[in-house]
């Protein structure tokens, strides 16, 4: 019996060290407040953040449910409107890399903020959660804005793990939403990382993903995958517009369908061809916007 149980111990050991590595590796924030380690096998060390839009800006704080202080970039655009836009980052980045998104807003006469997701910029916390955690961030913004502005028409658009975080938050029901516009969001964080394990990280699917799992639960409260749009996206009330670049090698192109074909309310996709992940903007920005402001437009009222 004596033996069992050692043998138990170590085993236990092993798990744990070896979740702790990849939670470590992909979600925990540098000491010097840079991204995760795993980003650079990720996202494009070359991207820089575009500059910050030529229009009026404040900054803006919120204390998270778990106590963490939030910040984010409040613009306005040239007359007052009660359209809101809460435009939402991926993994590795930080609100300025959004600046593009919200310069076409702003241009359009929609009130735009740009939050940092916890554990990016200039937001606290050590952990990403791949929008099991910042959906409530953003539920908890959208709350704000509502507050101070009862009559607000809000829309989330988010990108990549920003597009999973606006799912999410879209399920929780933030009062006054109207619209969701979700650009290469996953089906599941857990399921992203398993498809991409070998051919990113270099490691095996198990056991890394199950100890994972559990140790980041351990860190943060909840589990990778716990940031599972598919298990909510027929929550959801308002219209949702989907879209995803087919040439997508991180998040893969089927999961867009499969979010699509599960969620309830009104919807539409746009597929833009050749787009790599979190190209489709990029790929044409006239079109892309000219598609957002099209589904915007028939969706606030």
């Amino acid at each position: 019996m004596k033996k069992i149980l050692v043998l138990i111990f170590w085993l236990l050991c092993v798990v744990y060290a070896v979740g702790d590595y990849f939670v470590d590796f992909a979600l925990k924030r540098g000491e010097d407040l840079s991204p995760p380690a795993a980003c650079a096998n990720i996202a494009d060390p070359n991207l820089k953040a575009p500059p910050a839009p030529n229009f009026p800006s404040e900054d803006w704080t919120l204390e998270s449910f778990d106590g963490l202080t939030l910040h984010a970039k409040k613009f306005s655009p040239a007359e007052q409107t009660n359209r809101w836009a809460i435009l939402v980052h991926g993994y590795g980045r930080d609100g300025t890399f959004a600046y593009d998104y919200a310069e076409e807003y702003l241009k359009r006469g929609w009130n735009v903020l740009v939050p940092d997701m916890r554990a990016a910029g200039e937001s606290g916390g050590e952990f990403i959660t791949m929008g099991a955690l910042e959906s409530r961030d953003v539920f908890d913004w959208a709350k704000k804005v509502s507050a101070d502005n009862p009559d607000a028409k809000i829309i989330l658009h988010g990108v990549s793990m920003g597009a999973a975080t606006v799912l999410m938050t879209a399920a929780l029901e933030p009062k006054n939403l109207c619209a969701v516009v979700e650009d290469c969001g996953y089906t599941s964080a857990y399921e992203m990382f398993a498809a991409q394990l070998k051919k990113i990280f270099g490691l095996p699917e198990y056991p890394v993903m199950p100890c994972a799992d559990i140790v980041c639960k351990i860190h943060t409260g909840v589990k990778i995958s716990d940031a599972a749009p598919l298990e909510v996206v027929d929550k959801i009330k308002v219209p949702i517009l989907f879209i995803h670049g087919d040439a997508d090698g991180l998040v893969p192109f089927e999961m867009m369908n499969r979010l699509f074909d599960k969620a309830a309310a009104p919807k539409e996709k746009f597929v833009v061809e050749g787009a790599g992940h979190a190209d489709a903007k990029r790929k044409n920005p006239a079109v892309y916007f000219d598609r957002v402001f099209a589904f915007l437009d028939k969706s606030v009222k």
